[in-house]
Order: structure tokens, then sequence, then C-alpha cells
């Protein structure tokens, strides 16, 4: 009886391989056994199926595991139980998320991991339990975005903003870009700084076109990077890349890292960013100095090695964006004229705050609106001029006489 015990408990426990079909079958017998362990392994498939009455033993560990789809997903039975410890894990996304069975138990300890994110969030029913915030998908910033608007600064609503324009248009009274004067007397502005920008109106209003990046076809710092009216994002899980329609620019973001101890500085410096739900942040340091036309906006604002800005990236309809559009109305020209009154997609609006202990009193914030481009992606080129920027005066380049051959 003891061998025919043994050879039963063998013949239980044992499996039929079949390497042709690369898969594993668990006989009948096991899987009609509640406390089996057994599945159906298939790698051509790349995955492991759980057989259905372990599925619906709330007790079963079983998962079923797709490798070629990069993820693994908890049987239902174990999704209907509250103790489940069981996850949906999906490399690919880069994250982790708690069945629904786990979200609708208000003692569940699991979370929502989201490395891509760089953040962890509890599921949506621990949110509604204990208060804490919940993961939101990633927000898709794909596309053209133009804002189209000089200058491109829209100052908070309340509180320390951006240097604004001291001349305006009189047709409408919004920035007159013919004059560039800054005003110096904003009191963000140390007293060297104000200097810096009341010479340069100086300049503008006696009719001189002075320097700046854009004009001379120089990179451009953050945050004067906005002027460019159109950008293209393009978001991977490792970084993202920013392309600008003037000049060919592109700026690079490495996501969910951290600043160097040292930060070797550069034209548009170190950006590092992530994902606070449905906002993007990017924060940057290390924007290079020592270079020609070392300023952040149009009025020649000047900044030091301190510069730091953070961005906040965010999806908005209109009535969200509703306040923004109507300062930006009031403060910017928009040579192409008002956004569509008819326009119906999302905005996408960057708030961002700039501190500079070296050039500031005080930390200041503004924001930059965009709206969708469903046109081509016209290529704008900063080509070599001949001529000055004011009276097209001969700036001395090179020209030859008689033809070299």
């Amino acid at each position: 009886m003891n061998v025919e015990r043994n050879l039963l408990v063998l013949l239980t426990l044992a499996a039929v391989a079949s390497p042709a079909l690369g898969q594993v079958t668990v006989p009948a017998t096991r899987q009609a056994n509640d406390s089996s362990k057994s599945a159906v392994a298939n790698p051509a498939l790349g995955q492991v199926t759980v057989p259905a009455d372990r599925q619906a033993s709330g007790d079963s560990q079983s998962a079923v595991a797709s490798p070629a789809l990069r993820q693994q997903t908890a049987p239902a039975a174990r999704q209907a139980n509250g103790g489940s410890k069981s996850a949906v894990a999906s490399p690919a996304s880069g994250r982790q998320t708690a069945p629904a069975a786990r979200q609708a138990n208000g003692g569940s300890k699991s979370v929502a991991a989201n490395p891509t994110a760089a953040q962890q969030a509890a599921p949506a029913s621990e949110k509604a339990n204990s208060g804490s915030e919940g993961a939101a998908s990633i927000p898709d910033f794909s596309g053209i975005w133009r804002h189209g608007s000089l200058p491109w600064f829209v100052p908070p609503a309340s509180g320390p903003g951006p240097v604004t324009n001291r001349s305006r248009r009189k047709d409408n009274g919004v920035s007159n870009y013919s004059e560039l004067v800054g005003d110096y007397t904003n009191p963000i502005l140390q007293p060297w700084a104000a200097e810096v920008v009341k010479k340069k109106g100086d300049l503008s209003l006696a009719g001189v076109t002075y320097p700046n990046p854009a004009n001379e076809c120089w990179p451009e710092p953050v945050p004067f990077l906005f002027k460019h009216m159109a950008m293209q994002m393009l978001q991977r899980p490792d970084k993202i890349v920013m392309l600008f329609n003037e000049d060919h620019e592109v700026r690079y973001v490495r996501m969910n890292q951290s600043h160097p101890a040292k930060v070797t500085p550069s034209w548009h410096g170190d950006a590092v960013g992530h994902y606070e739900g449905d906002t993007l942040v990017i924060d940057t340091v290390g924007i290079k100095t020592d270079r020609p036309f070392a300023m952040i906006d149009l009025f020649g604002t000047p900044y030091t090695e301190k510069l730091h800005v953070v961005e906040r990236y965010r999806l908005l309809d209109h009535e969200a964006a509703k306040g923004t559009l109507e300062r930006a109305a009031k403060e910017l020209w928009r040579p192409a004229g008002p956004f569509a009154p008819n326009y119906a997609d999302k905005y996408l609006q960057v708030d961002f705050t700039v501190e500079d202990a070296g050039t500031f009193t005080t930390p200041w914030t503004a924001s930059v609106i965009y709206a969708r481009d469903r046109l081509e992606w016209s290529e704008v080129s900063c080509a070599e001029n001949p001529a000055g920027f004011h009276g097209d005066k001969d700036i001395g380049l090179p020209v030859a006489a008689k033809p070299d051959f």
C-alpha cells in the first residue's frame, strides 16, 4: 500500500512535457486539486497560463505571465480577494498597477509604482480611504505646439513677475515689439541688473536693435528659449526631447535623475524631469554664463551662474486656461492675431519659476501658453545676414570683388 501511495503521489506531481510545442501541460488530476501549484507554461508564446480551478481559488498564488507582452496579470480570483498580494506589472510601460480588487480594499497595502514617473502612488481605494494621492497616467504632450507671441512671458495673476515692456502699442496697448524697453523699475531686479535693462531700453528707444541670442543665431538659454513660437515634444521613458522651430534648436531633459554633484555649464543647462500626476516638472541649473548675449528675455535681463528654473507643463481646457489667456491678450503682441475663437483642443500651459540670487531680489513666476498647431512643421533657419538690423547698413562681411576663377 505504501508503494502504491508513493506511486500515486509521484504521478500526481508528474507533468507531461512537450518540447516540440514549447509547453508543459499539467495533468487533469492535478488541475482538479484546489491546493495544486500547477500551471501551463508556453515559452513559445512567452506566457504562463493558470488553470481555471486555481483562478477560482482565493488562496491561489498563481498568475498569468506574458514576457512577450512584458507584463504579468493576476487572475480574476486573486483580484477578487481583498487580501491578495497580486499585481499587474508592465515593464514596457514602466509601471506596476494594483488590481481592481486591491484598489477596492481599503486595508490593502498595495501601490502603483511608476518608475517612468519616478513616483509611487496609492490605488484609488487608498486615496479614497486614507486621503493619499493617486497616480495619473502620463500626459501626452506629443505634437506641435505654438504660442505665437512676442514677447512670450505671461505675467502671473499676482506676486512677483517678469520684466515687461514699458513701451506699448497705441492701437491696443499691448507690448510694442518695435521698442523693447524693459521695466527696469521692476522690484525683482537687483540694482546692477536694473541698470543693464535700462541701457538696453535706451538703445531701443534710440532706434538701435541691440543683439540678443535670437537675432545673432546663438543658442538660447532657458527661459529665453521660449521665444521660439513653436515647439514639438518627444516623450521617452528615459528622456524628453524638445524640438524648436527656429534655427534647429534642440533641448534634452533627462528623466527621473538628479543633477550631478558638479554641473558642467552648457547652453541649455542640466535639465532633469519627472511627472507629478498630470504635470511634467523640469528642473534646470548650470546654464552657461561665459557667453555672448547672456540674457533671459528680449529686454536684456541678465543672469548669473546661480540661475535656477523650474517648469511645470500641463494640458488645460479653455476654462482652466482662461485666466492665463486673458493676461496674455493684455500683455503680449500676437503677429498672427488672437487664438481662433472656435479652438476646441487642449492648451499646453507652462508655469515656471525663476530664481537667481545673483540677479534677482526674489524668485518670480511667469507662464507661456501654447495651442495645438495642426499645420505642417516649417523650417526656420537662422542664416547669415550681410545687412545690419537697423538702417540696413553693411556689417562688413567679406565680399569678393571679382570671381576667383
